[in-house]
Parts: structure tokens; sequence; C-alpha cells
């Protein structure tokens, strides 16, 4: 479970909070054991997936309410490298270009910035971790229904079935990190075939405080979701996630957290690709979107990026499968823009 960038921003941003436990107004229920059994198998296989080294080039478009951006990333032994080529869809210029590849050669060419980057991506990861395997006994799930899978939700064709869940008032959190769990609710969907968790759709259901409600508090109805879906070859992907969070902190700053991304064009990488080797392949990339002025590639022919790999002597390997919390942290790759 090489951690997805999208159960990073999912952890970080809720990790923030201290919500206390639920009162003992909040009645035990017992839950579906099948239903949690899902629950479980998924999350196991998730993290067993954690050793699959199999790394992605793949397009990100971030919208906030000050505009969007496009980025190229591409994922490598060391850290997640990500170059900007796109700015409220519009290419950079060839000036903005040229400062974005100095600046993450930069990055490649200092060794203690890169290991920076490495550890921030590392906590990250294991946060993430934390907070994945704790759902199976944080929630409480009941069975409501099912779904279809499509190209960019769980695996095309499959079913998956869809779970309400709402806070085990049993569950104790053992740290501060699972301890956000006790104040969401929402609706997973799973995929019983691959044991793979497409979706999760979690909702912030009371005001709750961060810093014992001294530092600030995040309104009810602050909302989260990831999803994935199967990008080939049985290799699992996010490609979709949303946050909306408002607030206040120290009493006096508002938050006001609103974003979406859609990651897509995902194209197979050497397992082996060093920070360098993939800050070189996208120099490439960007100089063919630049040549074709197209962020997103969309209209490009699809092109592998095994004859990139190639020229630098890397091959190409079958990678295994991988699951959701699993990308180095992508939070750190928007903080260190590297």
């Amino acid at each position: 479970m090489k951690f997805t960038h999208g159960w990073t921003v999912f952890a970080l941003a809720w990790t923030a909070l201290a919500i206390g436990p639920e009162t003992a107004a909040s009645a035990a229920h017992a839950t579906n054991p099948s239903a949690v059994e899902i629950v479980r198998q998924a999350v196991n296989n998730e993290c067993s997936a954690n050793g699959g080294r199999a790394k992605f080039m793949f397009a990100d478009h971030k919208q906030t309410a000050r505009g969007s951006q496009t980025r190229l990333i591409a994922e490598a032994n060391e850290a997640t490298a990500g170059m900007l080529v796109a700015v409220d869809d519009k290419p950079l210029t060839p000036e903005q270009r040229q400062a974005e590849m100095g600046r993450l050669q930069m990055l490649a060419d200092n060794p203690q910035e890169l290991g920076k980057k490495q550890r921030a991506e590392r906590d990250d990861a294991e946060r993430t971790t934390r907070i994945v395997r704790a759902l199976p006994d944080a929630f409480l799930f009941e069975s409501d229904g099912t779904e279809i899978g499509t190209d960019n939700l769980g695996k095309p064709g499959d079913e998956l079935v869809r779970l309400k869940f709402r806070p085990n008032p049993s569950y104790t959190p053992p740290s501060h990190t699972e301890q956000v769990l006790t104040g969401m609710q929402g609706y997973i969907l799973i995929d019983e075939n691959e044991h793979r968790i497409a979706k999760i759709d979690g909702t912030l259901f009371k005001e709750v405080g961060f810093g014992w409600g001294i530092l600030g508090h995040l309104n009810r109805g602050g909302h989260f979701l990831v999803q994935q879906a199967d990008v080939g070859s049985d290799h699992w992907e996010v490609t979709r996630m949303s946050l909306a969070l408002t607030g206040k902190e120290l009493f006096f700053k508002s938050i006001n957290i609103k974003q979406d991304e859609v990651c897509s064009d995902f194209r197979p990488l050497p397992s082996n690709l060093n920070f360098a080797q993939a800050v070189d392949l996208l120099k490439r990339r960007n100089a063919e979107l630049a040549q074709n002025h197209e962020p997103n590639g969309s209209n490009q022919e699809h092109k592998s990026v095994e004859g990139s790999a190639s020229a630098q002597s890397v091959s190409l390997s079958n990678p295994p499968a991988r699951g959701i919390p699993c990308r180095p942290g992508r939070r750190s790759e928007w903080r260190l823009r590297g």
C-alpha cells in the first residue's frame, strides 16, 4: 500500500481534528458480520498490496476556488515528482516551463531537499495506513445495495457492494490519528470480486474541534470523497478526490478548503525508476505536450513511456497489483512542489 495521494489528503485533512468520544446517547448497534467482513477483507488486501512496486506517470487536474492547475506526476523510488504544465487550462509560457523544469532539476540535484521530501511522504503514508487499517473497527456498516464499476470507478462491469457507515460507539481510538473517524458517516463502495475499495464518501455529521477546541473547529457538513479504479492489468489507482471543509482557526482565521482533483492518462513506469530519471521523463513528456498544446494529452497519440525510459537503460517490468493507501504522500508533493 504505497500511499495514493487521495488517501494522504484524506488522512492529513482529518488528523487535524481532535474529536471527543461519542456520548452515552450513541447506543451500540451490532454491525452486519458479512458487511464488516467485506470491509476487513478489502482493507487487508489493500494493505498486502503495499509491497507492490508498480509506478505510474499520470495527469492530475486540481480545481479550487482560485482556479485550476494541471500537473504531470511521475512516481520514483525516492519520492513523487510533479511538474506544473497548465494553469486555468492554459499551457505555461516558455518562460514558465523553463522555470518549472529548473525547479525540478534543482530538487533532483539536491540530496538534502530530496531527503526532506522523502521523509514527509513517508510520514504521510504512515498516517494514512493507520486510518485505513482502523476502518473495519471504527464504523458500523449496513448494506445499501450495489453499483456497477465504470472506467474511473472500480473495475468496469464488476458489481460494487455499497455499505453505509456510521461511528461505532464501542470503538476506542488508540491515538489522535484514528480518533477523527468518530465524527464521520457516509458510504463505501467495495469490489467484492477484487477485494478493493472503489470509493469512500464521508461527511462530518457534527461540528468538531481540533486542538481540543482551543485552536479552532470544523463546521458540520464537511465532506470528502476518494475513488479509485483499475487502470489496467489489475493496477488500481485513485482517479478522483474531493474535499470541502469550512470552519475557524484560532477563533479568527476562517478555514475554507474546497478542491476537486481528477487523475487520468495513467502510463506504467519502470519499477526501478529513480527521481532524476522521473524528472527526465517529465521533461520529455512536457515537451511533447507543449508541442501539441494539449496539457491533458487527451487528443495526442498515446505514446509508451517505455520508449523514453529505455533511453536511460531502465527496463519496464510487469509490476504487481497495488492497493488504495499506496502511493507516497501526494500532500508532500504539493507542499514541496516536487
